[in-house]
This record gives C-alpha cells, structure tokens and sequence, in this order.
C-alpha cells in the first residue's frame, strides 16, 4: 500500500459490526464497504468480542445487534458507555419493541434502527450517526413520541436557565457535547454539565428523550400561536 492509499485509508470512518450471527455480520459488512467513505475495521459475535475490539479499535462507530446470545445488546451497550460516554453505538435490530426502544435509549444509545429498512436508508442513518445526530428509525418514533409524551410534563417543575435552553435546543438537533461546546464557544464538561443539570429538571434519562420532548414543546407552542 503506497502513502496516498495509507492516507485514504485513514480518512476513513471507522465502523465496528457486533451481531451473534455470521451471515448477517458478513451483509452488514459488505454493504458499508460500498461506501467508499466507511471502513468496517472489525466484527464481534459475543459480549467479549466487543468489548476487546471496541477497546482495543476505538472505532467512530459501533453497530450492535439488540438480542444476542449469552448477552443482550444493552449490557454491552452499558458496558461500553461507562467506559466512554462518547463512544458512538446504534442498536440494529428486528424489536420493535417500544419497551426495547427506551431500555436502548435510557441506556445512552445513539441510534436504534429496525433490521427490515432498506439499504440505502441504512447507509444513510449511518453517515448521520457519525455526524454526531440521533438517530430513530421512522417507524419507532411513534412509540418514543407517546412515552415521553405519557411521562413528561408540559414544562418542568424547575425552569431550565437560559444557557440550558440553548443546550437542549442543540441536542434537539442532534448535536453532540463536542459539538455544542464549540456552538457556545465553552468546554465539553461544561457542556456536559449542563446535560446533567437539565435531564434531572426534566425527569429524563437520555438525551433522545430531551431531545423528543422539546421538539413536542416547540410543535405545541407553534399550534397555540396559529
């Protein structure tokens, strides 16, 4: 491999495929590397695998099979994040469980997309997972939507500050805290710190939730505006 292909190779997105079934590895596999822009740099069939690789690749990117055997997607997705928040990991799966949905996002997943999508919307939902966005598949937006709609209140008990609000807008958009620290010109544990503040004044536990619950906060004020 000559320098120029060593340098394209490194501008690659680096993505790590972790799903108990090789067949299905192997298509997930194949079909990033039609993008010539994504390199798959591993792939893990069991709970270990994926901690090592992720671990040892430290790759942008983690696609993770949902329902896998001896070990279900959310533990390792636990496991990963108390090691490293900002560690990017969508679910992959066939659940279209509202319960799976919230149990993923509760635990700080990035992304939860259904299995049955096509193609070319996966590819799509990938590159904008690595952008830093949010990512639910359309189908399943619903069931967050009615959730957080049941749990939340029109507003919180305790106002979020003004530096909050501008926080909450750009996770509703799907940034990340490096993202936002750089919006706000201020640090990521600052921005950080800003998260937890206004997830406990809202009763959430994820970012997805905030960032649902402020869009329904903004579609309500726009309708009593009409």
């Amino acid at each position: 491999m000559n320098a120029s292909e060593s340098k394209t190779a490194a501008d690659k997105h680096t993505v790590l495929v972790v799903d108990d079934h090789p067949l299905f590895r192997r298509g997930v596999r194949e079909l990033l590397s039609l993008d010539d822009t994504i390199s798959v740099v591993g792939e893990a069939g069991t709970r270990d695998e994926a901690v090592l690789l992720a671990r040892q690749l430290e790759p942008e990117l983690i696609v993770l099979d949902l329902n896998m055997r001896g070990s279900s997607g959310v533990e390792i997705l636990t496991t990963l994040k108390s090691e490293d928040p900002s560690m990017r990991i969508v679910i992959l799966t066939v659940s279209d469980s509202g319960d799976d949905l919230l149990a993923c996002i509760r635990a700080g997943a990035d992304g939860y997309f259904l299995k049955d999508m096509e193609p070319e919307r996966f590819l799509e939902n990938v590159h904008e997972a690595l952008e830093g966005r949010l990512i639910v598949d359309t189908a399943m937006v619903r069931y967050l939507t009615d959730m957080i709609r049941e749990k939340a209140q029109p507003e919180p008990p305790n106002p979020l500050t003004e530096r909050e609000e501008e926080v909450l807008g750009y996770i509703a958009q799907g940034l990340t805290n490096k993202m936002i620290a750089r919006k706000l010109q201020i640090s990521d544990g600052t921005v950080k710190g800003h998260v937890k503040h206004l997830l406990k004044k809202l009763g959430f536990n994820s970012r997805v939730e905030a960032a649902v619950w402020a869009a329904q906060r903004e579609e309500q004020k726009a309708k009593r505006q009409m």
